[in-house]
């Protein structure tokens, strides 16, 4: 499938961006994209990185400082790639330059994807958005900051390696970019481990008033806009939260709720066994994965989880068969 990459060959110019509130896997996938373009392309060629403003911990790969954080509809551009975005909303403010473009090519993993492009390559199958990305660059052109952007895509999306969307596959590829210098120990620590005083903090407070529902089957904590502002914190400093809610012993899914406007909510979700969260997600507009999912709800606090237990407790009921 390489030739989505000859595609750009004659480009002058080109745009890259990702979905909005960037993840590993976004980030690591656009740095790795601009990287190996301005690596192979001709010197000329005008290459754009746009993303909404990145966490510090995950500015491990050179050149984030130069993402642009707006679009001033100063271009359009002969080709713009979407990467890790199940849909064209999910661009954000980069989505103006997407439909304005000559030429759109989307590539993504998400089984979800609406394939919103002129061109598509959207591998359901994949581990991330860097995987499928390793597979449409030449082996011996990736060097050690693109090894390194995609090594950070991985092991996001797959938890470092404990997700079941692990495969062997994405273990070999891990294997062979490790073996081109890829620091992996210390960016495993730095970038999915290490946390802050605050972010401790508010990990405490989330999992301290955390309740169980569905029969012990799920567990539920949330965190409004006033505990945020107390403890000066973004939403960036929520992360991991919910994968800690989901290792509670016994529990099939996990759900976590923070406060973003009035009534307004950013839900995550994670499954153990049999429950499909995407599902769940789609339902109420968002998307992702079959065991890892998330959507943006409206209404109190009390009613986005009520709403969400209706479905997720009508999986429960049917042993996941609907």
């Amino acid at each position: 499938m390489r030739y989505i990459l000859e595609e750009l060959k004659e480009a002058k110019t080109i745009g890259i961006a990702g979905h909005v509130r960037p993840d590993g896997d976004c980030i690591g996938s656009c740095m790795a994209l601009y990287h190996y373009l301005k690596n192979n392309l001709p010197d000329e060629t005008i290459i754009d990185l746009y993303l909404e403003t990145i966490p510090d911990k995950l500015s491990v790969v050179p050149g984030t400082d130069l993402i642009k954080h707006e679009f001033h509809n100063e271009r359009q551009y002969d080709i713009f790639i979407s990467l890790d975005s199940s849909s064209i909303d999910r661009l954000g403010f980069a989505m103006d330059a997407f439909q304005k473009s000559v030429n759109t090519i989307n590539i993504d993993h998400h089984i979800s994807n609406t394939n919103f492009a002129k061109i598509n390559h959207v591998v359901d199958y994949a581990s991330s958005t860097c995987e499928v990305l390793y597979d449409l660059f030449e082996d011996d052109k990736i060097d050690i900051t693109i090894a390194t952007a995609l090594y950070l895509g991985i092991i996001h999306d797959t938890g470092v390696f404990k997700h079941s969307n692990t495969t062997e596959k994405t273990m070999n590829i891990a294997g062979k970019l490790i073996s081109k210098g890829v620091p992996f120990s210390r960016m495993i620590d730095e970038t999915f481990y290490l946390k802050s005083y605050v972010q401790n903090q508010l990990l405490g407070r989330c999992l301290l008033e955390s309740i169980l529902v569905l029969g012990g089957k799920c567990i539920v904590s949330s965190i409004n806009k006033k505990m945020l502002e107390f403890y000066d914190a973004s939403s960036g400093d929520l992360d991991g939260i919910i994968d800690q809610l989901r290792v509670t012993d016994g529990i099939e899914v996990a759900i976590f709720v923070y406060e973003t406007n009035f009534h307004e909510y950013k839900v995550s979700m994670r499954a153990n066994g049999f429950v499909d969260v995407r599902k769940v997600a789609a339902y109420f507009g968002g998307g992702g994965h079959i065991k890892a999912a998330g959507c943006t709800m409206q209404g109190s606090l009390h009613d986005v989880i009520n709403n969400l237990l209706i479905h997720i407790e009508h999986q429960l009921t049917n042993n996941g068969m609907e």
